[in-house]
């Protein structure tokens, strides 16, 4: 029999399972980490599901669009990028945000510096509080609180105009542009002198140093403005708690995340500087990750 040699053969069709298990391999033999669960990610955006409901297409054979996008994303992935902005958005809490290279991706562990402030005397008895989060980012942090605070005055600030772009369009997503409001700031320092109930910050706290030694994911596609924490990961801590100093109440409270560490650093500065109930707490996997105090007076 003869073949017409000009006639491409037919590709055969796969199911999203097997693009899924050769993504895999594909994102594997480069490195990638969780290799699986980025492509898992990648195939519930497109098919507009969840993760946990990806199991009721994976006999399914996806249109030629759906197929080319997922290749276009793992090729993404592939060259460094978080799965995170490929996906364009990231769910936090009980949000789903846009998430993009103006911004830190939010984490799991920022999720629990939000669930310590929920607990906070200040949420629990303190009627209309003015809370404050510092170097908002997305908007995570004070767009959570926002929506699990039965009421207050919510105000997110950064020293990045991009970040605080990207939080106000997460606002208009979230519903709540007339909730929280957002100001360019270094610090809070502007606020009046014992004015505000909370303070939250999940600020730059690794050391310069290390900056050039995060995993390539993160150094080269996440901003080093809220990243970088100076010398010893410090200095915009320091200054925040100088800023605390002024513009707490009374008993009002702050909540920061810190890195592995910095604890003995951070009680020592806190409790030196006469804030009291200063705690050092662990994250879900058993690393110093938070510190918390009172204002005393």
């Amino acid at each position: 029999m003869l073949v017409d040699r000009k006639k491409r053969p037919v590709e055969q069709a796969n199911s999203l399972g097997k693009l899924i298990w050769l993504g895999d391999a594909f994102l594997s033999r480069k490195g990638v980490p969780d290799a699986r669960v980025a492509c898992e990610l990648l195939a519930a955006r497109l098919c507009k599901c969840g993760k946990g409901e990806l199991h009721r297409f994976l006999e399914t054979v996806p249109e030629t669009r759906i197929v080319d996008a997922l290749r276009r994303g793992l090729q993404r992935v592939a060259g460094g990028e978080p799965v995170q902005y490929v996906l364009g958005q990231w769910d936090f809490r009980s949000l789903t945000l846009q998430v993009d290279r103006r911004a830190l991706i939010p984490r799991p562990e920022t999720e629990q510096l939000v669930e310590m402030a929920l607990r906070s005397n200040v949420a629990k008895n303190t009627s209309k509080p003015l809370v404050v989060d510092v170097g908002t980012g997305s908007g995570c942090i004070i767009l959570s609180l926002a929506t699990e605070m039965r009421d207050g005055v919510f105000v997110g600030l950064d020293i990045s105009p991009d970040a605080l772009a990207l939080a106000s369009e997460n606002a208009a997503r979230c519903g709540l542009r007339e909730r929280v409001m957002f100001a360019e700031s270094d610090g809070c320092g502007e606020f009046d002198p014992a004015s505000v109930d909370l303070l939250i910050s999940n600020p730059p706290y690794i050391a310069s140093a290390e900056v050039d030694r995060l995993a390539p994911h993160i150094r080269n596609h996440e901003p080093r403005l809220a990243l970088d924490g100076g010398g010893d990961g410090l200095d915009v801590i320091r200054s925040l708690v100088l800023d605390a100093l002024m513009v707490l109440k009374p008993d009002g409270e702050l909540f920061f995340e810190i890195a592995e560490g910095q604890g003995g650093a951070l009680r020592d500065l806190l409790e030196g500087h006469g804030f009291t109930d200063v705690r050092i707490l662990k994250d879900y996997a058993g690393l110093e990750r938070f510190a918390t105090a009172r204002q005393s007076v």
